[in-house]
């Protein structure tokens, strides 16, 4: 390494090195002071050093004494082995130090917001603010130099496999694709605004028209949503598409992509990516996204609990768009209390379950009288028998019950599975893939309103006549990639034919004229000659969040956002300058919040 500064980053010092003299810079990671002698760990991206100044060194000793953590320093030094009995195995440099002969304080440092040499718990609002602090840590550092090292093996990989990396606008319309834009206003067109995309997918289909068939960007999308652990308002894509291609070649091209970031990265050999179709997923599961490393899944019930009088199960089974399930935990019979059964209740409340049912299983061989449940008294003696022959109960094992609409029940008892499965133990280790596709073209949403599961340009599998025939029902050419119960990445062959895709416009609820104002650079595109094409997209956040095993998907962002979308460290959002609002055609209306504050200043003063 050629520089000025120094010769050799700090956690590249070794054995190797040993007899000659090195310049190191970075960050005092600690500092102790050991009858006379001084010893300083220096910290820099790639790890830690040990550098030792004595009295014998009057200038660079008293530089020594004077430090404190976070100061910037530089020291140049000779190379030598740790004495007998201090060499640490657990550290990297762990057999070497440095002595030091000359040390220069290069910045000084106000005292840390929080202390970096030692695991200390810090509020998360904390690590925001001072976000270029938190990022010093060597745990958060590891991060995003894994990070970089995922980007840099993306591109080699499409590039390996023909693809161009092709920019796209970050300043386009605002389209319908499911989520909130973020809008730009416009000066030099005031009162009309750009959006930021959510998703390249116009852009890139449009790349196909033009003949660049296989293309990639790994890219930010911005989406104004309410945020969760792994969503952020802008977030970033490995975005793919490619022309003349079926599902079976994006799928296995976006498989090897991951199975060679895992090899090169983990050293982990993933398995054999199996396929499940959306309808199986949410049957034994009640997920489109299922965690194959546990083992629990749903038992249906609904045709057993038709005849019971317990109208709570019978209910649900008689009504056809109703379910009934079980899903048996094995050994919880004996391992949760009533305490830990409440609290999943009022868990599941959260998706909408009005109640958990559950029987305990004592003695499976005694019928009725070996269970123990609040329900059993209102079930007949054939439900239960054929309750406990389906499920496989055992003794110990406790069986929950969902009954409601079915996609309550889905919903409730996916998460239940979920949590059960990991206060109990039951994640099994290492990683699960798994494809799921067959997605339904459309999806009812509470308002009764139809929308596309994916998007309006995803294609319908089969016939474009049997797809009209029946749209509501029919399933698309769409394939998500689900890692450990998380989505990956998800992507579909697109409707290449202008004909088709105004067809799945109407259906979607466009006019010809709104749909055709909304997508009409898309629609005009596809009257010049459109080759068949598909894509991918991996979140790449998400993605990294998994292979490194972080909690949150902002430990793999530099400079996130808090859930309710703030900059803790910048104060962004924030207001603007009159003038710029006035250059921009925009007037400030008063908030709801400044209305109510106003009115209740006015009422005091009156």
């Amino acid at each position: 390494m050629n520089s000025t500064f120094r010769s050799h980053y700090c956690g590249h010092v070794s054995t190797a090195l040993i007899g000659q003299t090195i310049t190191a810079c970075g960050w005092v990671h600690r500092r102790r002071d050991h009858g006379g002698v001084v010893f300083l760990d220096v910290r820099d991206r790639t790890g830690l050093l040990q550098v030792v100044i004595d009295p014998d060194t009057a200038e660079a000793f008293a530089v020594a004494e004077s430090v404190r953590s976070e100061y910037v320093i530089q020291c140049t030094g000779l190379v030598r082995g740790r004495p007998d009995g201090t060499v640490n195995p657990d550290m990297p440099t762990g057999e070497i130090e440095v002595l030091g002969k000359t040390l220069c304080v290069l910045s000084e440092a106000k005292t840390p917001p929080f202390q970096l040499d030692e695991y200390t718990p810090v509020g998360e609002d904390v690590r925001l603010k001072y976000r270029y602090m938190d990022l010093r840590r060597p745990e958060l550092m590891a991060n995003f130099i894994f990070r970089a090292r995922a980007n840099a093996l993306v591109r080699q990989y499409l590039e390996k496999h023909d693809f161009l990396d092709l920019e796209t606008p970050q300043l386009t319309r605002a389209t319908p694709e499911g989520a909130r834009d973020y809008l730009v206003p416009s000066r030099t067109h005031q009162g009309a605004f750009f959006a930021l995309p959510q998703s390249p997918q116009l852009f890139k289909q449009l790349l196909m028209v033009s003949g660049f068939d296989r293309y990639y960007q790994i890219v930010k999308c911005f989406r104004d949503e309410d945020l969760r652990a792994d969503r952020q308002p802008e977030f970033t894509q490995i975005d793919i598409e490619a022309s003349f291609v079926s599902e079976s070649e994006i799928m296995a091209l976006t498989e090897g992509l991951l199975k060679h970031l895992f090899a090169t990265l983990l050293d982990v050999t993933l398995n054999d990516f199996p396929v499940m179709s959306y309808q199986e997923a949410v049957f034994r599961f009640g997920s489109d996204k299922p965690d194959l490393r546990i083992d629990l899944e749903f038992v249906d019930l609904t045709d057993v609990m038709k005849t019971v009088p317990f109208k709570v199960f019978s209910g649900p089974a008689h009504d056809a768009r109703g379910r009934v399930v079980a899903l048996r935990v094995p050994g919880a019979g004996e391992r949760l209390t009533r305490k830990d059964i409440d609290q999943y209740t009022r868990y599941v409340g959260q998706y909408g379950a009005k109640g958990l049912a559950y029987i305990k299983v004592n003695d499976v061989t005694a019928g009725r009288a070996g269970l123990q449940s609040p329900i059993v008294k209102n079930l007949t003696d054939e439900s239960i028998a054929e309750t406990v022959q389906r499920t496989g109960a055992a003794n110990g094992d406790l069986i929950f019950f969902g009954a409601d609409r079915a996609k309550v029940v889905n919903e409730s008892m996916g998460a239940l599975r979920l949590r059960v499965a990991r206060d109990l133990n039951l994640v099994k280790p290492g990683w699960c893939p798994l494809w799921v596709v067959d997605f339904p073209m459309f999806e009812e949403v509470d308002t009764g309103e139809w929308t596309a599961v994916h998007h309006p340009f995803t294609a319908p599998g089969g016939t474009m006549e049997a797809f009209l025939e029946n749209p509501y029902e029919h399933v698309s050419r769409a394939y998500d990639l689900v890692l450990n119960g998380t989505e990956v990445g998800g992507g579909s062959i697109r409707i290449h034919d202008p004909k088709s895709q105004k067809r799945v416009f109407d259906v979607w609820g466009f006019s010809p004229e709104s749909g055709r104002a909304i997508f009409v650079f898309l629609l005009d595109a596809l009257e010049f000659g459109c080759p068949p094409h598909g894509g991918f997209a991996f979140g790449f956040d998400r993605l990294i969040m998994l292979m490194v095993g972080a909690e949150s998907i902002r430990d793999v962002i530099t400079f996130p956002k808090t859930q309710s979308a703030h900059c803790l460290m910048t104060d962004a959002p924030s207001a603007v300058d009159e003038a710029q609002l006035i250059e921009l055609g925009i007037r400030r209306r008063q908030s709801t919040h400044q209305a109510h504050t106003q009115a209740h200043t006015n009422e005091e003063m009156n």
